[in-house]
């Protein structure tokens, strides 16, 4: 997964999706993986701030199990709230 995260003037974070045909073949399968990722940042919205973020599924993606793609996202999320704490 990638996540672009882009300041706006709202004040609340804002999630944007792409999982493409490459990243999942099937749509059950991109429909999981767009599950985990709203599930994540629901958890973590609180502490994203104002910012407009993409999430980009890359390929081999859904051959990855539900723990492991939720792990790979906090990791995403810890990262991106550090990098983005002064913006």
């Amino acid at each position: 997964m990638t996540l672009l995260a882009l300041a706006n003037d709202r004040g609340n974070p804002r999630l944007g999706l792409v999982i493409s045909r490459k990243a999942a073949g099937t749509a059950v399968a991109r429909n999981r993986i767009k599950r985990l990722v709203r599930e994540s940042f629901r958890h973590t919205q609180t502490q994203l701030g104002g910012f407009d973020i993409v999430a980009i599924g890359r390929s081999g993606v859904a051959l990855q199990a539900n723990r492991a793609v939720a792990e790979s996202l906090d990791k995403l999320w810890r990262k991106l709230i550090t990098s983005c704490a002064g913006c």
